[in-house]
Protein backbone atom coordinates (compact mmCIF):
# COMPACT_ATOMS: atom_id res chain seq x y z
CA UNK A 1 0.00 0.00 0.00
CA UNK A 2 1.31 3.45 -0.94
CA UNK A 3 1.56 6.40 1.41
CA UNK A 4 2.42 10.06 0.86
CA UNK A 5 2.97 13.41 2.57
CA UNK A 6 -0.68 13.57 3.65
CA UNK A 7 -0.16 10.28 5.51
CA UNK A 8 2.53 11.98 7.58
CA UNK A 9 0.31 15.04 8.17
CA UNK A 10 -2.56 12.78 9.24
CA UNK A 11 -0.32 10.81 11.63
CA UNK A 12 1.12 13.98 13.19
CA UNK A 13 -2.41 15.40 13.66
CA UNK A 14 -3.68 12.11 15.10
CA UNK A 15 -0.88 11.68 17.63
CA UNK A 16 -1.08 15.36 18.57
CA UNK A 17 -4.77 14.84 19.24
CA UNK A 18 -4.17 11.69 21.30
CA UNK A 19 -1.34 13.17 23.38
CA UNK A 20 -3.38 16.32 24.05
CA UNK A 21 -6.43 14.28 25.12
CA UNK A 22 -4.34 12.13 27.47
CA UNK A 23 -2.56 15.18 28.88
CA UNK A 24 -5.88 16.94 29.53
CA UNK A 25 -7.20 13.81 31.23
CA UNK A 26 -4.09 13.74 33.42
CA UNK A 27 -4.63 17.39 34.39
CA UNK A 28 -8.29 16.74 35.18
CA UNK A 29 -7.44 13.72 37.29
CA UNK A 30 -4.81 15.71 39.20
CA UNK A 31 -7.29 18.54 39.87
CA UNK A 32 -9.88 16.07 41.17
CA UNK A 33 -7.40 14.33 43.49
CA UNK A 34 -6.05 17.60 44.90
CA UNK A 35 -9.52 18.73 46.01
CA UNK A 36 -11.12 15.42 46.96
CA UNK A 37 -10.90 16.01 50.71
CA UNK A 38 -12.51 19.46 50.84
CA UNK A 39 -15.80 20.82 49.53
CA UNK A 40 -15.32 24.25 47.88
CA UNK A 41 -16.42 27.00 50.27
CA UNK A 42 -19.37 28.20 48.16
CA UNK A 43 -20.93 24.70 48.25
CA UNK A 44 -20.28 23.64 51.87
CA UNK A 45 -23.79 24.40 53.05
CA UNK A 46 -25.52 22.38 50.33
CA UNK A 47 -23.10 19.56 49.45
CA UNK A 48 -21.60 17.18 51.98
CA UNK A 49 -18.05 15.87 51.86
CA UNK A 50 -19.39 12.40 51.06
CA UNK A 51 -21.36 13.74 48.08
CA UNK A 52 -18.34 15.73 46.90
CA UNK A 53 -16.14 12.65 47.09
CA UNK A 54 -18.71 10.56 45.24
CA UNK A 55 -18.59 13.11 42.40
CA UNK A 56 -14.79 12.96 42.44
CA UNK A 57 -14.75 9.16 42.27
CA UNK A 58 -17.39 9.19 39.51
CA UNK A 59 -15.33 11.68 37.47
CA UNK A 60 -12.13 9.65 38.02
CA UNK A 61 -13.91 6.46 36.91
CA UNK A 62 -15.07 8.14 33.70
CA UNK A 63 -11.56 9.47 33.10
CA UNK A 64 -10.03 6.01 33.57
CA UNK A 65 -12.37 4.62 30.94
CA UNK A 66 -11.68 7.55 28.64
CA UNK A 67 -7.92 6.91 28.73
CA UNK A 68 -8.59 3.49 27.24
CA UNK A 69 -11.24 4.77 24.84
CA UNK A 70 -8.92 7.41 23.38
CA UNK A 71 -6.11 4.95 22.73
CA UNK A 72 -8.42 2.20 21.48
CA UNK A 73 -10.42 4.49 19.16
CA UNK A 74 -7.18 5.84 17.71
CA UNK A 75 -5.94 2.34 16.94
CA UNK A 76 -9.27 1.58 15.25
CA UNK A 77 -8.99 4.81 13.24
CA UNK A 78 -5.51 3.80 12.04
CA UNK A 79 -6.74 0.30 11.17
CA UNK A 80 -9.64 1.74 9.16
CA UNK A 81 -7.37 4.16 7.27
CA UNK A 82 -3.67 3.42 6.75
CA UNK A 83 -4.26 -0.14 8.01
CA UNK A 84 -6.41 -0.81 4.94
CA UNK A 85 -9.76 -1.47 6.63
CA UNK A 86 -11.77 0.96 4.51
CA UNK A 87 -9.98 -0.24 1.36
CA UNK A 88 -10.82 -3.87 2.19
CA UNK A 89 -14.54 -3.17 2.71
CA UNK A 90 -14.60 -1.12 -0.49
CA UNK A 91 -12.94 -3.94 -2.49
CA UNK A 92 -15.47 -6.41 -1.10
CA UNK A 93 -18.45 -4.35 -2.24
CA UNK A 94 -16.92 -3.60 -5.63
CA UNK A 95 -17.07 -7.35 -6.31
CA UNK A 96 -20.72 -7.67 -5.26
CA UNK A 97 -22.37 -5.33 -7.75
CA UNK A 98 -21.91 -3.08 -10.74
CA UNK A 99 -24.45 -0.54 -9.50
CA UNK A 100 -22.50 2.40 -8.09
CA UNK A 101 -25.26 3.47 -5.73
CA UNK A 102 -25.76 -0.02 -4.27
CA UNK A 103 -22.00 -0.41 -3.81
CA UNK A 104 -21.80 2.94 -2.03
CA UNK A 105 -24.73 2.36 0.31
CA UNK A 106 -23.66 -1.21 1.09
CA UNK A 107 -20.12 -0.02 1.80
CA UNK A 108 -21.24 2.80 4.11
CA UNK A 109 -23.75 0.63 5.99
CA UNK A 110 -21.04 -1.99 6.52
CA UNK A 111 -18.72 0.61 8.04
CA UNK A 112 -21.53 1.95 10.26
CA UNK A 113 -22.54 -1.52 11.46
CA UNK A 114 -18.96 -2.65 12.17
CA UNK A 115 -18.21 0.63 13.99
CA UNK A 116 -21.37 0.20 16.09
CA UNK A 117 -20.36 -3.35 17.03
CA UNK A 118 -16.88 -2.14 18.02
CA UNK A 119 -18.41 0.61 20.19
CA UNK A 120 -21.00 -1.70 21.78
CA UNK A 121 -18.77 -3.07 24.61
CA UNK A 122 -18.01 0.50 25.73
CA UNK A 123 -21.71 1.32 25.79
CA UNK A 124 -22.47 -1.83 27.78
CA UNK A 125 -19.67 -1.12 30.26
CA UNK A 126 -20.71 2.50 30.76
CA UNK A 127 -24.34 1.54 31.33
CA UNK A 128 -24.15 -1.68 33.33
CA UNK A 129 -20.84 -1.23 35.16
CA UNK A 130 -19.84 2.42 35.56
CA UNK A 131 -23.29 4.00 35.87
CA UNK A 132 -24.51 1.02 37.91
CA UNK A 133 -21.60 1.33 40.33
CA UNK A 134 -22.52 4.92 41.17
CA UNK A 135 -26.25 4.28 41.39
CA UNK A 136 -27.36 6.07 38.22
CA UNK A 137 -28.26 3.24 35.89
CA UNK A 138 -31.91 2.19 35.59
CA UNK A 139 -31.62 0.48 32.19
CA UNK A 140 -32.50 -3.19 32.06
CA UNK A 141 -31.11 -5.61 29.49
CA UNK A 142 -34.55 -5.63 27.86
CA UNK A 143 -34.60 -1.83 27.45
CA UNK A 144 -31.00 -1.80 26.21
CA UNK A 145 -31.71 -4.39 23.51
CA UNK A 146 -34.98 -2.69 22.57
CA UNK A 147 -33.14 0.61 22.10
CA UNK A 148 -30.60 -1.09 19.83
CA UNK A 149 -33.37 -2.57 17.71
CA UNK A 150 -35.25 0.73 17.52
CA UNK A 151 -32.10 2.58 16.47
CA UNK A 152 -31.43 -0.03 13.80
CA UNK A 153 -34.97 0.35 12.49
CA UNK A 154 -34.64 4.15 12.35
CA UNK A 155 -31.37 3.86 10.42
CA UNK A 156 -33.09 1.55 7.94
CA UNK A 157 -36.13 3.79 7.47
CA UNK A 158 -34.48 7.22 7.59
CA UNK A 159 -30.78 7.05 6.83
CA UNK A 160 -30.61 4.51 4.00
CA UNK A 161 -32.77 6.72 1.70
CA UNK A 162 -30.63 9.70 2.77
CA UNK A 163 -27.43 7.86 1.83
CA UNK A 164 -28.89 6.95 -1.56
CA UNK A 165 -29.90 10.59 -2.14
CA UNK A 166 -26.48 12.03 -1.23
CA UNK A 167 -24.57 9.47 -3.31
CA UNK A 168 -26.95 10.07 -6.22
CA UNK A 169 -26.18 13.80 -6.12
CA UNK A 170 -22.45 13.08 -5.93
CA UNK A 171 -22.63 10.76 -8.93
CA UNK A 172 -24.92 12.83 -11.14
CA UNK A 173 -23.90 16.43 -10.37
CA UNK A 174 -20.20 16.53 -10.98
CA UNK A 175 -19.12 20.11 -10.21
CA UNK A 176 -21.30 21.52 -7.44
CA UNK A 177 -22.72 18.36 -5.96
CA UNK A 178 -21.59 19.50 -2.49
CA UNK A 179 -23.87 22.54 -2.64
CA UNK A 180 -26.91 20.41 -3.54
CA UNK A 181 -25.95 17.88 -0.88
CA UNK A 182 -25.74 20.71 1.66
CA UNK A 183 -29.25 21.87 0.74
CA UNK A 184 -30.46 18.28 1.10
CA UNK A 185 -28.82 17.83 4.52
CA UNK A 186 -30.07 21.20 5.75
CA UNK A 187 -33.63 20.34 4.78
CA UNK A 188 -33.29 16.88 6.29
CA UNK A 189 -32.02 18.22 9.62
CA UNK A 190 -34.77 20.84 9.82
CA UNK A 191 -37.34 18.13 9.12
CA UNK A 192 -35.87 15.90 11.84
CA UNK A 193 -35.91 18.79 14.34
CA UNK A 194 -39.56 19.38 13.53
CA UNK A 195 -40.52 15.70 13.68
CA UNK A 196 -38.44 14.75 16.72
CA UNK A 197 -40.82 15.87 19.53
CA UNK A 198 -43.92 14.10 18.24
CA UNK A 199 -42.64 11.26 16.02
CA UNK A 200 -39.16 10.15 17.09
CA UNK A 201 -38.72 10.86 20.82
CA UNK A 202 -41.94 8.92 21.75
CA UNK A 203 -40.40 5.79 20.20
CA UNK A 204 -37.91 5.68 23.08
CA UNK A 205 -39.72 7.41 25.95
CA UNK A 206 -43.19 8.16 27.24
CA UNK A 207 -44.27 11.79 27.49
CA UNK A 208 -47.16 12.88 29.69
CA UNK A 209 -48.59 16.36 30.17
CA UNK A 210 -47.47 18.03 33.38
CA UNK A 211 -50.15 17.33 36.01
CA UNK A 212 -48.86 19.63 38.76
CA UNK A 213 -51.44 22.43 38.43
CA UNK A 214 -49.60 24.90 40.68
CA UNK A 215 -46.35 24.41 38.77
CA UNK A 216 -48.18 24.53 35.45
CA UNK A 217 -49.72 27.87 36.40
CA UNK A 218 -46.32 29.28 37.36
CA UNK A 219 -44.85 28.07 34.08
CA UNK A 220 -47.70 29.52 32.03
CA UNK A 221 -47.28 32.86 33.79
CA UNK A 222 -43.56 32.77 33.03
CA UNK A 223 -44.24 31.92 29.37
CA UNK A 224 -46.69 34.82 29.12
CA UNK A 225 -44.22 37.24 30.74
CA UNK A 226 -41.46 36.24 28.35
CA UNK A 227 -43.64 35.94 25.24
CA UNK A 228 -42.80 32.29 24.57
CA UNK A 229 -45.25 29.87 22.97
CA UNK A 230 -44.90 26.11 23.02
CA UNK A 231 -46.85 23.04 22.01
CA UNK A 232 -47.12 21.95 25.64
CA UNK A 233 -45.29 21.10 28.86
CA UNK A 234 -44.41 17.41 29.16
CA UNK A 235 -42.80 15.05 31.66
CA UNK A 236 -40.52 12.33 30.25
CA UNK A 237 -39.95 9.00 31.98
CA UNK A 238 -36.19 9.53 32.17
CA UNK A 239 -36.12 7.43 35.35
CA UNK A 240 -36.49 4.23 33.32
CA UNK A 241 -32.93 4.72 32.04
CA UNK A 242 -31.10 6.86 34.58
CA UNK A 243 -31.47 8.75 37.84
CA UNK A 244 -29.76 11.79 36.27
CA UNK A 245 -32.09 14.79 36.03
CA UNK A 246 -32.48 17.21 33.14
CA UNK A 247 -34.83 19.52 31.25
CA UNK A 248 -34.83 20.65 27.65
CA UNK A 249 -36.67 22.30 24.77
CA UNK A 250 -37.19 20.39 21.58
CA UNK A 251 -38.61 21.12 18.15
CA UNK A 252 -38.73 24.17 15.91
CA UNK A 253 -41.38 26.57 14.68
CA UNK A 254 -44.78 25.98 16.26
CA UNK A 255 -43.88 22.37 17.02
CA UNK A 256 -41.92 23.15 20.22
CA UNK A 257 -42.17 21.31 23.51
CA UNK A 258 -40.89 21.91 27.03
CA UNK A 259 -39.73 18.60 28.52
CA UNK A 260 -38.83 17.83 32.13
CA UNK A 261 -37.30 14.55 33.23
CA UNK A 262 -39.43 12.98 35.96
CA UNK A 263 -36.20 12.63 37.98
CA UNK A 264 -35.76 16.41 37.91
CA UNK A 265 -39.27 17.11 39.16
CA UNK A 266 -38.80 14.77 42.13
CA UNK A 267 -35.73 16.60 43.38
CA UNK A 268 -36.72 20.25 42.87
CA UNK A 269 -39.11 22.74 44.39
CA UNK A 270 -41.57 24.40 42.03
CA UNK A 271 -39.75 27.73 42.19
CA UNK A 272 -36.48 26.03 41.27
CA UNK A 273 -38.06 24.34 38.27
CA UNK A 274 -39.45 27.72 37.21
CA UNK A 275 -35.92 29.18 37.42
CA UNK A 276 -34.48 26.33 35.33
CA UNK A 277 -37.17 26.91 32.72
CA UNK A 278 -36.44 30.65 32.73
CA UNK A 279 -32.81 29.84 31.93
CA UNK A 280 -33.91 27.75 28.95
CA UNK A 281 -36.25 30.54 27.83
CA UNK A 282 -33.23 32.85 28.00
CA UNK A 283 -31.64 30.83 25.23
CA UNK A 284 -34.67 31.44 23.04
CA UNK A 285 -34.88 35.12 24.01
CA UNK A 286 -31.27 35.65 22.91
CA UNK A 287 -31.86 33.49 19.82
CA UNK A 288 -29.13 31.06 20.83
CA UNK A 289 -30.97 28.14 19.23
CA UNK A 290 -31.27 30.00 15.92
CA UNK A 291 -27.64 31.13 16.10
CA UNK A 292 -26.56 27.58 16.85
CA UNK A 293 -28.47 26.26 13.85
CA UNK A 294 -26.98 28.92 11.57
CA UNK A 295 -23.48 28.11 12.84
CA UNK A 296 -24.13 24.42 12.30
CA UNK A 297 -25.35 24.95 8.74
CA UNK A 298 -22.41 27.24 7.90
CA UNK A 299 -19.96 24.71 9.32
CA UNK A 300 -21.67 21.96 7.37
CA UNK A 301 -21.44 24.02 4.16
CA UNK A 302 -17.72 24.57 4.71
CA UNK A 303 -17.33 20.85 5.37
CA UNK A 304 -19.15 19.88 2.16
CA UNK A 305 -17.13 22.42 0.16
CA UNK A 306 -13.89 21.03 1.60
CA UNK A 307 -15.00 17.50 0.77
CA UNK A 308 -15.87 18.72 -2.74
CA UNK A 309 -12.20 19.72 -3.09
CA UNK A 310 -10.70 16.64 -1.44
CA UNK A 311 -12.76 14.19 -3.47
CA UNK A 312 -10.84 15.31 -6.57
CA UNK A 313 -7.44 14.79 -4.94
CA UNK A 314 -5.93 11.35 -5.35
CA UNK A 315 -3.43 12.11 -2.56
CA UNK A 316 -6.32 12.29 -0.09
CA UNK A 317 -7.30 8.68 -0.79
CA UNK A 318 -3.75 7.33 -1.13
CA UNK A 319 -2.66 9.12 2.04
CA UNK A 320 -5.45 7.41 4.00
CA UNK A 321 -4.84 3.93 2.65
CA UNK A 322 -7.52 3.69 -0.05
CA UNK A 323 -6.39 2.53 -3.47
CA UNK A 324 -9.44 3.47 -5.56
CA UNK A 325 -11.06 6.92 -5.71
CA UNK A 326 -14.81 6.85 -5.02
CA UNK A 327 -17.50 9.10 -3.63
CA UNK A 328 -18.55 6.74 -0.87
CA UNK A 329 -14.98 6.21 0.32
CA UNK A 330 -14.46 9.99 0.40
CA UNK A 331 -17.52 10.43 2.64
CA UNK A 332 -16.32 7.82 5.13
CA UNK A 333 -12.69 8.95 5.16
CA UNK A 334 -13.71 12.58 5.68
CA UNK A 335 -16.01 11.68 8.58
CA UNK A 336 -13.22 9.62 10.16
CA UNK A 337 -10.39 12.14 10.00
CA UNK A 338 -12.05 15.55 10.34
CA UNK A 339 -12.51 15.27 14.16
CA UNK A 340 -8.74 14.90 14.54
CA UNK A 341 -8.09 18.13 12.66
CA UNK A 342 -10.80 20.29 14.24
CA UNK A 343 -10.34 19.16 17.86
CA UNK A 344 -8.06 22.10 18.62
CA UNK A 345 -10.76 24.68 17.87
CA UNK A 346 -13.00 23.19 20.59
CA UNK A 347 -12.09 25.95 23.12
CA UNK A 348 -13.47 28.59 20.73
CA UNK A 349 -16.75 26.74 20.35
CA UNK A 350 -17.01 26.18 24.11
CA UNK A 351 -16.20 29.83 24.85
CA UNK A 352 -19.15 30.94 22.73
CA UNK A 353 -21.40 28.34 24.34
CA UNK A 354 -20.45 29.54 27.83
CA UNK A 355 -21.16 33.10 26.82
CA UNK A 356 -24.67 31.95 25.88
CA UNK A 357 -25.05 30.22 29.25
CA UNK A 358 -24.18 33.43 31.10
CA UNK A 359 -26.71 35.36 29.00
CA UNK A 360 -29.42 32.77 29.72
CA UNK A 361 -28.58 32.86 33.44
CA UNK A 362 -28.89 36.65 33.43
CA UNK A 363 -32.28 36.38 31.70
CA UNK A 364 -33.45 33.85 34.31
CA UNK A 365 -32.28 36.06 37.17
CA UNK A 366 -34.33 38.95 35.72
CA UNK A 367 -37.55 36.96 35.39
CA UNK A 368 -37.27 34.70 38.46
CA UNK A 369 -35.28 34.69 41.68
CA UNK A 370 -31.51 34.24 41.15
CA UNK A 371 -31.28 32.35 44.45
CA UNK A 372 -33.74 29.77 43.11
CA UNK A 373 -31.60 29.21 40.02
CA UNK A 374 -28.48 28.92 42.19
CA UNK A 375 -30.11 26.36 44.48
CA UNK A 376 -31.43 24.36 41.52
CA UNK A 377 -27.99 24.30 39.89
CA UNK A 378 -26.36 23.16 43.12
CA UNK A 379 -28.89 20.32 43.36
CA UNK A 380 -28.18 19.33 39.75
CA UNK A 381 -24.42 19.27 40.41
CA UNK A 382 -25.01 17.26 43.57
CA UNK A 383 -27.57 14.77 42.23
CA UNK A 384 -25.70 14.19 38.95
CA UNK A 385 -22.35 13.89 40.77
CA UNK A 386 -20.82 16.60 38.59
CA UNK A 387 -17.35 17.63 39.69
CA UNK A 388 -17.12 21.02 41.38
CA UNK A 389 -13.37 21.38 40.78
CA UNK A 390 -12.51 20.71 37.13
CA UNK A 391 -9.14 21.61 35.66
CA UNK A 392 -9.53 24.91 33.78
CA UNK A 393 -7.72 23.79 30.63
CA UNK A 394 -9.58 20.47 30.51
CA UNK A 395 -12.81 22.40 30.90
CA UNK A 396 -11.90 24.71 28.01
CA UNK A 397 -11.68 21.74 25.65
CA UNK A 398 -14.52 19.59 26.98
CA UNK A 399 -17.17 21.69 28.72
CA UNK A 400 -19.79 23.73 26.91
CA UNK A 401 -21.04 25.10 30.25
CA UNK A 402 -19.10 27.19 32.78
CA UNK A 403 -17.72 25.28 35.76
CA UNK A 404 -19.86 25.20 38.91
CA UNK A 405 -17.92 27.83 40.89
CA UNK A 406 -17.67 30.28 38.00
CA UNK A 407 -21.36 29.97 37.18
CA UNK A 408 -22.58 30.31 40.77
CA UNK A 409 -20.32 33.32 41.43
CA UNK A 410 -21.56 34.97 38.22
CA UNK A 411 -25.17 34.54 39.35
CA UNK A 412 -24.36 36.02 42.76
CA UNK A 413 -22.90 39.10 41.07
CA UNK A 414 -26.01 39.39 38.88
CA UNK A 415 -28.20 39.16 42.00
CA UNK A 416 -26.25 41.86 43.82
CA UNK A 417 -26.33 44.33 40.92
Amino acid sequence: MKFNLFTLIFLVATFSYVLTMLWLNFRQNKAIISSINAVPNEFKEKITLAQHQKAAKYTKAKLSLNYFEVIFSTLILLIWTIGGGVDYIDSFWQKQSTNTLNIGVGFMLSIIIISSIIDLPFSIYKTFVLEEKFGFNKVTAKIFIADLLKNSLLITIIYIPLLYAILYLMNEIKEYWWLYAWFLMTGFMLLMMWLYPTCIAPIFNKFKPLNNEDLKQKINNLLNRTGFKSDGIFVMDGSKRSSHGNAYFTGIGKNKRIVFFDTLLKGMEDKEIEAILAHELGHFHHKHVRKGMINLFITMLIGFALLGFLIKQEWFFVGLGVSEVSNHAALILFSFVIPVFIFFIAPIKNYLSRKHEFEADYFAAKHTNADDLISSLVKLYRDNSATLTPDNLYSCFHDSHPSASIRINHLKKVKNN
